[in-house]
Order: C-alpha cells, then structure tokens, then sequence
C-alpha cells in the first residue's frame, strides 16, 4: 500500500491584504487504503487533498508520497497520483469518450492503433466501450463521472485522490460511483459531504478552520463532526 506524508505543512495564499491561512501546520502519515477527509465547506479539506499531486504547493514543510518529495519529484509524483474532480467537464477535454482516455494513454501507449485499442479495453472494464464514439457533452452526469475515473485509472496510478466525486450525482449514480472507489486496489483519499461514504473508509480526518480536528476510525470522526455542527 502507499504512503503519504505531510511534515509539518502549511498553504497560506497571498491576498491584497496580505498572506491568509488556508492550512495550519499539519503532520501526518496515511498509510490506511481509504481514507475519508470531511469537513465544511471551506475548512481547508480539499487544499490538503490537492497537496497530494502537487496541485497546491506547501508554503512550509514537505509532502512526500512513497518516498517521493512533491516539491522536487512533482512529474514522479503525478504518475503515482490520479485526482479526479468534482465536476468531470474539468478533465473531459477530447471530443468523444475514446478520444478522452486515449489521450490519458499518450505516455504509454505510442503507436495510434494500439493506443486506441487500449482505450477501448479501458472502457469495456468500466462498462462504457457501448458509448466510445459518443461526444463527451452528450453524456449523463454519472456518464461522465465514470469516464474522468476511467481515464485517471487507466494510467495506473499507486493512489487516487477524489474531491467530492458524488456531490453532482443523483442516487444511483452515487452508488456506481462509489461502488467503483471502493472496488480498487489503489490507496483512496475521498474527499466528501457524504458520511455514509466516509464510514465505509479506514480512517477519517475532520477538518475545520484550517486544521485537522479529528483523526481516526471513521465512526468516532463522524460522529465528533456531527456533535460540532
């Protein structure tokens, strides 16, 4: 399993006010498969998430994933890291479903033939290869959900960080969804509003106000975030 690790972190961002705390100085070592970070909106939850592959970078302190320093080995470190976004439109950017994961083969998968063979073995695997040639704008909401995953896990990443990848989704959707996270091999970090989800993880972080605030076994964390709110 892989191991990520935050030594005494912090984000600040600068403001025309000056620099304001987005995340106070945070350690910790995830070694668990799922791990649920929840929290209110705002609390900082989805920034430490985005330190993971480097989409925030830690004003202080190191972010290392399997021995890897994020600051210094960012491209080692988003081979291993998939992120896979709330609203799937910030990933979809080829015109078909194929086109979509075969761009996300482009590094290992040279030859255009082969490449698109292998797109199709990756939808067939997530029950798509039916919707290949269809335009990605055609797409239901949990359509396109399913292929953003699709095409973050068809690169093979060690650890997958997803930011809220149900808030958009009606219920039977949420439940495919969720049904696929909870099917992989991969390290999970799930970023959530949904507690239902965060209990079925291996440990929890409750973050507010910049901080982490709880830090556990999912059923403690829940309920200490439903005592505060």
């Amino acid at each position: 399993m892989s191991r990520v690790e935050l030594h005494d972190v912090t984000v600040r961002l600068p403001t025309v006010d000056g620099d304001v705390p987005v995340l106070e100085a945070t350690t910790l070592d995830l070694t668990e498969q799922r791990i649920a970070l929840i929290g209110p909106n705002g609390s900082g939850k989805s920034t430490l998430a985005r330190l993971v592959n480097g989409l925030v970078a830690a004003t202080t302190g190191r972010v290392v994933v399997d021995g890897l320093d994020v600051a210094r080995d960012g491209a080692a470190v988003r081979r291993r890291v998939g992120f896979c976004f709330t609203d799937p439109a910030a990933q979809l950017v080829m015109p078909t479903v194929i086109e979509d994961v075969a761009l996300s083969l482009r590094r290992h998968v040279r030859d255009k033939a082969e490449r698109r063979r292998a797109a199709l073995d990756v939808l067939e695997s997530h029950g798509l290869a039916a919707l290949a040639d269809r335009s990605v704008h055609s797409l239901s909401g949990g359509q396109r959900q399913l292929l953003a995953l699709a095409g973050v896990l068809a690169t093979g990443p060690s650890v997958l960080v997803a930011d809220e990848p149900t808030t958009l989704l009606d219920l039977r959707n949420t439940r495919t969804v969720a049904d696929l996270l909870f099917s992989l091999t991969q390290q999970l970090l799930l970023v959530t509003h949904d507690l239902e989800l965060a209990l079925r993880c291996e440990r929890a972080l409750l973050v507010d106000g910049g901080r982490v605030v709880a830090d556990g076994s999912p059923d403690d964390v829940v309920a200490h975030y439903r005592e505060r709110a």
